[in-house]
């Protein structure tokens, strides 16, 4: 923003009228303490952008920052960007920011107010004020939280995808905002041409900063991805590539020296919202709160120690900053959010609809301890100590507090499970074993086309939906192999024996038998 930072930006059409019933800075006196804010947001100052203003950013990053600036005294803020739902925006502005976040466990549910967040924006709606933010020096660090498909990678975790028309259009609208500003003689990316990607949208306005400041930037991704720190670093990259402004490669230059892509990890489990947790918070607080996200009560955060700017004292809230993340981060992939994949299909098979609903059964404990122990042996040195981890699993994912649907878990698989399991089912070292073979049939048996939705048997969202279904759609005997292709790994197609014990598992599984 040229030097200039708001306490609050912005805020709603209106002069920001809200129900007085909601959640808002004049009514922080009237909560009761411990559910109060660490800090007051109208002491803060925008000093980092996040993008993706979703339930896990409120109860895992802008809680860690909160919790830096408390310690630290720092003035650090976050504005956040929805990238898609404009009406979380409008919430957001509607109660000054505010939100609560209830941390669950057998032992009871404890809501607490975050007071880190100063603004909210629209990724599209509020391009100019995204570029403005990202360009201005005093802010120095953007997170994101998009999930996988907001990378708009090529399929199997490439580059770039030029051929997505989303890309493609973005990056039309970006060689406009180019040729309008040197028709005004104003700096590119201001006005015309709106991007509505997330690599394009990162492109324009880091461009935009190295053609006003130069100054040194962090742009720390946060979400599921086998080295995201690179991962992101290369669609930012490929799109300034492709825009093909005059000034592109000094642009990836510069991205290369001055601007830190470090890797992450990210863990607590977050459900999605639901309307009785809205009415819970709203018991609790004694006032309304329309972003109200719940969480269990662990919570990890691992950095790779290769920032380029001042970074955030995210420490102070437990964050860990080490030379290496990948073992971290393929523990947490593969033992994590792999073994939760697998008890999400099996789940659904079975008739579950909670992670807590798997581990009361007989078998999904067995499960995870199995998957665990299979899959260890994959993990490099220098994480964590597998055995205790998948321990850990257990209690964690036995928490019948945190209601963790297993469709949203499930969502999505084509594009988690690339990350999660096909580089295990690849490992020369060992055949994959049983546990392994029952999870990858769980997850095909629920690409099975549903006559009565038209979509995956379970409701699963998935962006290859169609394609999955398709891959039943002639000799049921091929049909793992053609999955497989589908997930980018031709390879594991070929192999006869893991597609021919998959297969033999998927007759138990339609009929809702989970194979011991």
């Amino acid at each position: 923003m040229n030097g200039e930072n708001p306490r609050v930006v912005p805020q709603p059409p209106g002069g920001g009228h809200r129900p007085s019933s909601h959640l808002s800075l004049n009514g922080l006196g009237r909560l009761a303490e411990v559910c109060r804010p660490a800090v007051d947001p109208r002491d803060l100052r925008a000093r980092l952008v996040h993008v993706g203003l979703g339930a896990f950013h409120r109860a895992h990053q802008a809680v860690y920052t909160e919790a830096a600036s408390a310690a630290t005294g720092s003035d650090a803020g976050i504005v956040a960007v929805a990238p898609r739902d404009a009406s979380v925006v409008a919430r957001a502005r509607a109660q000054d920011h505010l939100f609560s976040v209830t941390t669950r466990s057998p032992e009871g549910a404890s809501p607490k107010v975050v007071g880190s967040l100063v603004g909210a924006l629209h990724l599209a709606d509020d391009a100019a004020e995204l570029n403005r933010l990202i360009a201005s020096p005093e802010v120095t660090t953007v997170t994101l939280t998009v999930t996988e498909k907001g990378y708009h990678r090529v399929p199997g975790g490439g580059p770039l995808d030029l051929a997505d028309p989303r890309i493609a259009s973005d990056l039309e609208a970006a060689g406009q905002a180019v040729s309008a500003a040197g028709a005004r003689g104003t700096r590119p990316g201001r006005a015309a041409g709106v991007v509505r990607t997330v690599p394009g949208a990162l492109a324009v306005a880091l461009a935009g900063r190295f053609r006003s400041s130069g100054a040194p930037i962090d742009v720390v991704s946060c979400d599921n991805l086998d080295g995201n720190g690179p991962a992101l670093a290369t669609v930012v990259r490929d799109f300034v590539t492709a825009a093909n402004w005059p000034d592109s490669a000094r642009i990836v230059e510069w991205l290369g020296r001055d601007v830190g892509f470090p890797s992450t990890v990210v863990d607590r489990i977050v459900p999605a919202t639901t309307p009785d947790d809205l009415d819970q918070a709203q018991a609790a607080l004694g006032t309304r709160d329309d972003l109200a996200v719940s969480g269990e009560p662990y919570s990890q955060w691992v950095l790779e120690d290769a920032f380029r700017a001042v970074r955030p004292a995210w420490e102070h809230g437990g964050a860990q900053f080490v030379a290496d993340v990948v073992p971290f981060q393929l523990t947490k992939l593969r033992l994590l959010n792999g073994s939760h994949s697998g008890l999400a299909y099996l789940g659904l098979a079975a008739g579950c609809r909670t992670i807590g609903d798997v581990l009361a059964t007989g078998w999904g404990e067995t499960f995870v301890r199995g998957f665990g122990a299979e899959v260890a042996a994959s993990l490099p040195p220098g994480g964590p100590d597998p055995a205790q981890y998948v321990e850990a699993l257990v209690a964690r994912f036995a928490n019948t507090a945190v209601r963790h649907e297993l469709r949203q878990i499930g969502a999505d698989g084509s594009l988690k499970l690339p990350q999660r399991w096909v580089q295990v089912l690849r490992d020369s070292s060992s055949r994959p074993g049983d546990h392994q073979i029952l999870a990858l049939a769980a997850w095909a048996s629920a690409t099975r086309p549903d006559a009565s939705s038209g979509g995956l048997l379970f409701g699963t969202p998935d962006p290859a939906a169609d394609a999955l279904m398709n891959c039943w759609t002639g000799s049921p005997g091929g049909v793992v192999a053609r999955l497989l292709r589908v997930l980018g790994a031709p390879d594991l197609a070929d192999d006869e024996a893991l597609t021919s014990a998959t297969e033999a598992l998927l007759p138990d599984l339609a009929r809702g038998v989970i194979p011991s």
